[in-house]
């Protein structure tokens, strides 16, 4: 990996206006490039939209784009122009009619699409099954860029700790985590952590600020945490950037602030025999107050 600077940007949306919303984009990547020289920027979940539509399936899905499309071009042009590498995240319009992915696209400083990461994990009242509008992605994405190898999750795929690992186990040093979290910050603060530990992987987060149309409103607080599970950068409940060198030999001492050398690695270290049937279907023991059904993307 180079060392370089990463920044998240959390930035409030007028809900379901792609072109106001694409334009204001534009204006923070400009602004952090400027005030930061960073060389990636991530922006939060369903950027051009908001999370929530609040409409109907099909009235939604027309107003999309295919991806590449009208949706992207002004932001690979601005990758291109500020040399900056941008993980933009939107809804797309898929293949079938009515069928919208919730997409993680990783543009370069060409303003080449390198990589396009549809969610695998839709949150409960995203998926169709439980009246939303999202079909499941079915494709792990890291990309090898000239920064690093960067894999790519959304929001609630974060809670899934198999997920993270696959793009570890591929190869990632660098996980972006375009979010519209509707849950507590203790649990975006915890499992932003965990994954960034788990894998020894840089974990940047973004998360949206403000409203949808849905009327949920969004903390913020995006963050960056290293792959020693320290919060380097930690946004606050505001517009804002955030943003940090990222060292590309981060695992050499066991904690930060201490020369106490680092001799475990939790990849290689795991004694794999153990794990058989780990990736059988299962429930939890406890019930929750609803079981919505889940669609396999795969």
């Amino acid at each position: 990996m180079k060392e370089h600077v990463a920044c998240c940007i959390q930035m409030a949306i007028e809900p379901n206006k792609i072109k106001q919303n694409i334009d204001k984009c534009c204006e923070w990547i400009i602004r952090a490039k400027k005030e930061y020289d960073c060389e990636l920027v991530v922006l939060p979940e369903s950027i051009t939209t908001g999370f929530t539509p609040n409409m109907e399936v099909m009235e939604f899905y027309e107003m999309l784009d295919f991806v590449p499309g009208r949706d992207t071009k002004k932001i690979q042009q601005l990758a291109r122009e500020l040399k900056i590498h941008i993980n933009f995240p939107l809804y797309e319009k898929g293949k079938n009619p009515g069928e919208i992915l919730n997409s993680s696209l990783l543009i370069d400083d060409n303003g080449d699409i390198l990589g396009n990461y549809r969610k695998t994990h839709p949150f409960p009242t995203e998926r169709i099954e439980g009246g939303g509008w999202t079909t499941p992605g079915n494709e792990v994405v890291v990309v090898d860029t000239k920064l690093g190898k960067i894999g790519l999750i959304i929001c609630y795929d974060g809670d899934f700790p198999e997920l993270s690992r696959m793009l570890a186990l591929k190869g990632a040093e660098i996980i972006t985590r375009p979010a519209a979290l509707l849950r507590s910050f203790e649990i975006w603060e915890f499992v932003n952590k965990a994954r960034a530990y788990d894998n020894h992987v840089y974990l940047l987060a973004a998360n949206s600020i403000g409203a949808d149309a849905g009327g949920t409103h969004y903390f913020g607080h995006s963050m960056i945490v290293n792959p020693i599970g320290q919060t380097i950068a930690l946004g606050r409940g505001c517009e804002e950037i955030i943003g940090v060198k990222l060292d590309p030999n981060p695992i050499k001492h066991v904690t930060y602030g201490c020369n106490s050398p680092m001799i475990f690695d939790h990849l290689e270290d795991r004694n794999v025999g153990v794990y058989e049937g780990i990736l059988t279907e299962g429930r939890s023991a406890f019930e929750p107050a609803k079981r919505i059904p889940y669609k396999r993307g795969i």
